[in-house]
């Protein structure tokens, strides 16, 4: 039986750690954010330790299947999340590499005159 009270616990630490992570992800906290991933996969694994230990009573598996629901539901959304992060990313990468290919070619040019016949 207290193998499957700690179980609980575990899953409700890592519900825990998956809303502290979604609110960082709202706020753009990235750094943060993947401190408190390290904390979540160790969670996830001490919960896989436990599973493998313990026998789920009835009245234990009820109690974390809202658990389990909310935890993935808040997964899928940090993924969303994470997804568009990804995206501004790669545009401002897109961006700055256009930047720099600009300031390479006027860089070039600098003290040049061209005249239109030199085009």
């Amino acid at each position: 039986m207290d193998a499957n009270i700690e179980l609980l616990q575990c899953y409700k630490r890592l519900l825990t750690a998956s809303q502290q992570m979604l609110k960082l992800a709202h706020e753009g906290l990235w750094e943060d954010l993947i401190e408190r991933e390290v904390e979540y996969v160790g969670t996830v694994e001490e919960i896989a330790s436990f599973q493998d230990a313990c026998n789920q009573i009835p009245i234990i598996q009820a109690q974390i299947s809202p658990l389990l629901k909310q935890i993935l539901a808040n997964e899928v959304e940090l993924k969303m999340i994470l997804q568009l992060r990804m995206e501004e990313l790669r545009t401002l990468v897109g961006q700055t590499s256009r930047q720099q290919n600009l300031n390479t070619t006027y860089g070039r040019l600098a003290g040049n005159i061209l005249y239109p016949n030199e085009i």
